[in-house]
């Protein structure tokens, strides 16, 4: 016991608006749904919680999470109540110690579990029609203060982890987790299947309608880990997992889900290091600095870059980098920064070309190629117009470049392609052309659920409003009006960042 106020427990109390007696009998009366009829929580002992610091045994505090989730209508983990002991602060090189939320970075059993909570509690508010809102971002510095040591050094292998006698040992399980067994390879080629099936699904259609199904099989693969299987068995089905939580934290950010998000995000980043793919977690950190940038928190975004950069190791192919380099100097652009930005491209472009093909990309890199590459190159340059409206054409070079090479069903590709080639048109003062290329865009945006796309499509309204005298202009910016989702549909975002696949 601390003998000091748990405020993160403090807080979410507050947000609930329960009285401590309240917060006792639900207690009570989910842990006898959750198979803990035994349990006799009353006043005192919430009090000492909230008051006084204590941490409760198990299983409170995933009682307590799951009440807390159901709630707030979002996910909220026993992290987020400040109920895990042995937690540690991060420093902040320079200046002392800065706040870590999640108690990053988690031990290998930890991540399991971490995993499958969070999978079971998001599962849950699927199931009853509630929407993720309401928690905080954590900020580029704490996530990249917490984890930078511990992702700079060489992952213990399950065999010098602590095992309990059986060697086939699975954790108690938690609340909605998959009732684990251990599997083979044969089992673990199927998932890594599926990965590739739900990567390509988002790709062409968005997050919205498979994220459920990702976050699902997600939840079985974190059951599966509780068992320590043979080395080489345990570090694939890391990399399943890190994939699907990718893929979770991706699909969730496409339809708003922010903080969902990078909580999938900071999981694959943890999972890819466990299975020894430390290139993976740098590209998993790599995810949650697009979003800073999409949010208009490009210097949150350098903080993690910088992190997905030197964490991802001597082992990082070519193209790899020179993916990392898009997105920083999509931040760079984002502050206006063009001297920067340009010198990071071009280190990109290095890089790509550099890469000779003798090494087979990872299943995460199949999809950066070289209209991938195009594609973000036009968009740093779309951003940086904002700020030097002479950057414009160059975004127009490489938006062409990169159309002219999307012919892989990548639906939402082309959309922000297309609506980065409009806003450059507008800021290059050619509302014919501008007209054109939204029209192409809005044509396709219903086949998508990507609200990402919206959010591009606003932006993009914004740069009509100098040419509402011109008839098509004008007809063009009713059209949107009446195509877009109602502005509380989507979650909002802070100024200045523009989203991209």
């Amino acid at each position: 016991m601390s003998s000091e106020p748990n405020t993160r427990l403090q807080d979410h109390f507050g947000l609930a608006g329960w009285s401590k007696g309240e917060l006792a009998r639900l207690v009570n009366r989910q842990a006898a749904a959750m198979g803990h009829p035994q349990l006799a929580t009353d006043t005192s002992r919430v009090r000492r919680w909230i008051d006084m610091g204590e941490i409760p045994r198990d299983p409170v505090p995933r009682v307590l999470a799951a009440l807390f989730t159901e709630r707030l209508g979002r996910v909220v983990t026993i992290e987020d109540l400040g109920l895990v002991r042995h937690g540690r602060m991060g420093k902040r090189q320079g200046s002392g110690e800065i706040d870590n939320p999640d108690q990053l970075p988690w031990a290998p059993e930890r991540t399991a579990a971490v995993l499958t909570e969070f999978t079971g509690m998001d599962l849950m508010l699927n199931r009853r029609g509630l929407v993720g809102a309401g928690a905080a971002l954590a900020a580029g510095t704490a996530l990249s203060s917490a984890m930078h040591d511990w992702l700079h050094t060489d992952p213990a292998l399950s065999s010098d982890t602590p095992r309990i006698n059986d060697p086939l040992h699975a954790d108690p399980a938690g609340y909605d987790r998959y009732e684990a067994a251990p599997i083979g390879s044969q089992e673990i080629e199927e998932l890594e299947r599926s990965v590739e099936v739900f990567r390509a699904w988002d790709a062409a259609r968005g997050g919205g309608l498979q994220r459920k199904a990702v976050v699902g099989q997600l939840n079985e693969v974190g059951g599966m880990l509780s068992y320590h299987h043979p080395d080489h068995l345990q570090r694939r089905l890391w990399g399943v997992a890190a994939n699907l939580a990718v893929l979770a934290g991706w699909m969730s950010h496409d339809i708003g889900l922010e903080p969902t998000a990078q909580k999938y995000f900071v999981i694959a980043a943890h999972a890819a290091r466990e299975g020894g793919d430390r290139p993976r977690a740098g590209e998993a950190l790599s995810r949650a600095a697009r979003q800073m940038v999409h949010l208009g928190r490009p210097d949150d975004a350098l903080d993690l870059m910088k992190l997905a950069k030197s964490g991802s190791g001597e082992e990082v192919l070519p193209r790899t980098q020179a993916m990392l380099h898009t997105i920083e100097a999509w931040a760079q652009a984002s502050m206006g920064r063009g001297q920067a930005m340009r010198r990071t491209l071009g280190e990109a472009e290095d890089l790509f070309v550099s890469d000779k093909g003798d090494v087979p990309p990872p299943s995460w890199m199949q999809m950066f190629k070289e209209e991938d590459l195009y594609g973000m190159q036009a968009l740093a340059y779309r951003t940086l117009a904002e700020h030097d409206p002479s950057s414009a054409s160059q975004a127009q070079h490489y938006g062409e470049k990169a159309l002219a090479l999307r012919i892989d069903g990548r639906q939402r590709s082309k959309i922000f392609d297309y609506l980065s080639m409009a806003s450059a048109c507008f800021i290059a003062d050619d509302p014919d052309q501008a007209d054109r290329y939204a029209r192409l865009a809005l044509v396709s945006m219903g086949q998508t659920s990507s609200h990402r796309t919206w959010d591009r499509l606003r932006e993009m309204y914004r740069l009509t409003g100098q040419y509402s005298g011109y008839p098509k202009i004008q007809t063009l910016r009713e059209e949107i009006q009446l195509a877009l989702p109602a502005k509380g549909a989507t979650r909002g975002r802070g100024k200045g960042g523009v989203g991209k696949a």
